[in-house]
């Protein structure tokens, strides 16, 4: 089965904020484009079999059934949403942040 894979908003704006500041910060922008490309690669690969990346173990949101996908130093989260096959991306977050702390913030 193939699932259609979608980005929020909000994991869309963490994306262009990520993005700016490896290239603008860090001042490292071929990073930045190798960071984008290899994220796109990955979320694409959402398509099939997303439940093989497991549930987070903290409530509420493993209630709601969010998942997590390591990139390198960063975490995606998302959820599946088996009624339409559709992969939502809700968030992508740096993974030394404090995860619960970003995870209470988010709108999910």
């Amino acid at each position: 089965m193939e699932y259609e894979v979608k980005i929020t908003n909000q994991a869309t704006a963490q994306i262009y904020e990520i993005i700016s500041y490896i290239s603008h910060v860090l001042l490292e922008p071929e990073t930045a484009k190798r960071w984008s490309s290899l994220l796109q690669e990955k979320i694409s690969e959402l398509n099939t079999m997303p439940s093989r990346f497991p549930l987070i173990i903290d409530e509420p949101w493993r209630t709601k059934g969010i998942r997590k996908m390591v990139i390198k130093n960063f975490i995606v989260y998302f959820f599946i949403k088996e009624s339409d096959s559709t992969v939502w991306i809700t968030a992508v977050l740096y993974g030394k942040r404090d995860q619960l702390s970003a995870l209470r913030d988010l709108k999910i």
